[in-house]
């Protein structure tokens, strides 16, 4: 009988040790990561925090308040220059067909990350989950690199229109119009999927705070458990060649386009003056932001965060006012469209029944 419990006794230590070995190799240490990953367990990252804009508590509820505003704006602005342009048939040109396209980037532009940033002013914890921050990486390279190109098509458009006015409905065509849409679109989806590439793959393993209000690509990275350099190169590479190569398209074509007018003095060529500095300014406000943060390699994360404010908030709020202020034909047409569906009596009748519905 003692026999019999020593033999039971050895079989389950046998079998005890043979367990261990079978779950140390099941689990061998990749030597390939380094050592602060294998100390800790390979902890994998499933959130990130947020820092926001400022990390004073005062002055959160004064930025939400602002920032809803601008949001609002940008949402009202850009949404009427899209029915203006639908809903005129004088505005059914090929520049006004680019605008309209141009309008609804904005609104996608400033939609991406907007909301967030105005739901974590209120909130305590500013986290935003692993999924979601790629989801935002993903839609600001798809937007912006697709706005790139459209306002490549736009000044593309304006040189047609200039130096070649007799053969602008020919070359512009509508077909013509559609396929440079979708060019921009096609553009940014595979500027987006390479830059999202880079950062799908990286182990995430310890830090997990984005020193902005949205992840952004160049933060992100840096914040991966191995050395980003190489990775960080070939971020800046697409995204400068991307801005670099449209904005030294966009310089060409005004300089050409800037000559042309030059040697004309006419009244056409005066309403063509004011369209190319309403187009100039865009591209300025847009790309001057772009290529900073993603081509100048100095920039402080401070700088970054201000900039990406600029081109996330400022310009899509910018571009109606620019092109509405400047532009007879837009402001008739929004005339028109105010007269036909706001009259002083279906105001009036419209404040009468939301009266009586309080008050009933």
């Amino acid at each position: 009988m003692v026999l019999t419990s020593l033999s039971n006794f050895s079989l389950l230590l046998l079998f005890n040790w043979t367990l261990e070995l079978i779950q140390c190799s099941d689990t061998p240490e990749d030597k390939s990561l380094p050592k602060s990953m294998n100390e800790t367990n390979y902890s994998r990252v499933t959130e990130f925090v947020l820092l926001g804009l400022s990390s004073s508590k005062e002055l959160q509820p004064f930025l939400f308040l602002i920032f809803s505003l601008l949001y609002l704006a940008i949402l009202l602005g850009n949404f009427l220059i899209i029915l203006t342009v639908t809903s005129d048939s004088r505005l059914h040109t090929p520049m006004y067909f680019l605008l309209a396209n141009l309008s609804f980037i904005d609104i996608c532009v400033a939609s991406f990350a907007t909301p967030k940033m105005l739901a974590d002013f209120l909130a305590e914890q500013k986290t935003i989950s692993f999924e979601a921050c790629l989801a935002q990486i993903f839609f600001v390279h798809l937007f912006t690199g697709g706005e790139m190109v459209l306002l490549v098509s736009m000044a593309y458009d304006r040189y047609v229109a200039i130096c070649k006015p007799l053969h602008y409905m020919t070359i512009m065509s509508r077909r013509v119009c559609i396929i440079l849409v979708l060019i921009s679109w096609c553009v940014g989806f595979i500027h987006t999927t390479s830059q999202l590439a880079f950062t799908v793959n990286l182990p995430f393993c310890g830090p997990n705070q984005v020193d902005s209000f949205f992840c952004d690509l160049p933060l992100v990275t840096k914040l991966a458990c191995i050395d980003t350099y190489i990775v960080s190169l070939l971020i800046v590479a697409d995204s400068g060649f991307l801005s670099m190569s449209s904005f030294l398209l966009l310089v060409i074509s005004y300089t050409v386009i800037l000559i042309t007018v030059r040697k004309r003095s006419s009244a056409s060529m005066a309403k063509a003056r004011s369209t190319l500095t309403a187009h100039i300014t865009v591209v300025i406000l847009f790309f001057g932001p772009c290529i900073f943060i993603y081509v100048w390699p100095f920039s402080s994360y401070s700088v970054d965060k201000v900039l990406a404010v600029f081109y996330t908030i400022f310009t899509p709020i910018l571009n109606p006012v620019i092109y509405t202020l400047r532009n007879k034909e837009v402001k008739a047409a929004m005339s028109k469209l105010r007269s036909r569906y706001l009259k002083p009596g279906q105001i009036s009748a419209l404040i009468r029944n939301v009266l009586f519905l309080e008050t009933k």
